[in-house]
């Protein structure tokens, strides 16, 4: 791992974090000098983020919670303020995908979407917050989607689940500021996760994206790590209420 550096002595949740961009996130911020609590519903795969942390002499808590599930979720941020200590930054990654034309969909999977990005991303903060206005110092980061900004065919539940989190960036921002905590979004394009094989994407949908976009390459866990490196870092201070998009140039607003 590279000497830590502005993140020393900050502690981190990171949610949604056994693997893909949660891991590579939670994999970073360590790096970057941060204690990182690695929450997911996945217990093997938090414990071998948290274990791939220490191993390289970081400081890391594996937890398990459902964070559309309150309780479950203050629990698991009370473990982490007591074996970490006060929180400093908070990532929302935690998320769900899935493919139905929308005369297919039923309401389950929609409220399924709201209540893992919309509600857990309420949770987590709800929970993690007054850690952050009490240090005078803290970062929030909501993990959305370039679908929540432009939409994409079979992905209405998703989408607005994704949107609603950029309006919630937003809100928040405007509240949180002058308390030293910023709020921000990145919305990455598409990302080879383990959430996408799941999400059952056809392979010929997904290798004709990444050949319309500018770099010709679909995007790697670390580039969306990188961009929240950065929102995270003391170096965005004056960066809030933004919406960051790491998509290999196919989308600009």
């Amino acid at each position: 791992m590279r000497q830590p550096t502005g993140l020393a002595g900050r502690a981190a949740l990171v949610t949604g974090a056994a693997s893909g961009i949660g891991r590579a996130i939670a994999l970073r911020l360590a790096t970057d000098g941060a204690a990182v609590a690695v929450l997911d519903v996945d217990a093997g795969g938090a414990n071998a983020v948290a274990a791939e942390i220490t191993t390289h002499g970081g400081a890391a808590l594996a937890l398990v919670a459902d964070v559309s599930d309150g309780p479950a979720v203050r629990a698991a941020t009370a473990r982490a303020r007591a074996a970490l200590g006060p929180l400093h930054v908070l990532v929302n990654n935690a998320g769900v995908c899935s493919f139905f034309p929308f005369v297919d969909l039923d309401e389950a999977e929609w409220d399924r979407m709201f209540a893992v990005h919309v509600k857990g991303a309420f949770h987590c903060t709800k929970a993690a917050l007054p850690d952050l206005i009490a240090a005078g110092w803290g970062r929030v980061v909501n993990v959305s989607s370039v679908g929540g900004i432009k939409g994409a065919p079979a992905l209405a539940h998703y989408a607005a689940a994704k949107a609603a989190l950029v309006g919630f960036t937003r809100a928040l921002a405007t509240e949180v500021g002058v308390h030293g905590v910023t709020v921000n979004a990145i919305a990455p394009g598409l990302v080879d996760t383990p959430l996408l094989v799941r999400s059952r994407m056809p392979e010929a949908i997904r290798t004709a994206q990444a050949a319309q976009l500018p770099v010709r390459r679909i995007g790697r866990p670390e580039d969306i790590a990188a961009a929240c490196a950065y929102l995270v870092s003391p170096e965005a201070s004056y960066v809030t209420g933004q919406v960051l998009s790491p998509n290999g140039g196919g989308h600009t607003w």
